[in-house]
């Protein structure tokens, strides 16, 4: 079954559920009294479901690729806010490495979208050609 809209896409499923699991590590304890680094990370995890939509939406290869690009940096940036959260105790150890892995796969997934887009003759339903 193509693809019809964002909601479709695996990556953007797997982009919300670890959405989800931030937002849940993020309202309890320590965590949820950083209020720096919470909604940072927030923001961040955010901003990869975001990105994926809003390029999927954009309606054409070029444009996807380049807020895949962006959703793929933000779960860098997840990854590295982990590490503070880590540091400062709000995780544990076991909690750090599912959760890092998980975005690491997010992350590895995007890069797949990447490649195939580039590869891919179909450029897009802003680039059809009127019939």
């Amino acid at each position: 079954m193509p693809v019809q809209q964002f909601e479709d896409l695996e990556v953007w499923k797997d982009a919300r559920r670890l959405t989800q699991t931030i937002y849940r590590v993020t309202k309890v304890g320590k965590f949820s009294k950083d209020f720096a680094l919470r909604d940072q990370i927030q923001r961040a995890t955010i901003s990869i479901m975001s990105n994926i939509a809003e390029g999927f939406e954009r309606g054409g290869n070029p444009e996807f690729i380049q807020f895949l690009y962006i959703a793929k940096a933000s779960c860098g940036e997840v990854r590295s806010q982990l590490y503070v959260a880590l540091d400062q105790t709000y995780v544990s150890g076991h909690e750090f490495d599912q959760i890092t892995n998980s975005y690491k796969r997010l992350s590895s997934m995007i890069s797949n979208l990447i490649t195939y887009l580039r590869q891919s003759s179909m450029k897009g339903e802003k680039f059809k050609k009127p019939e």
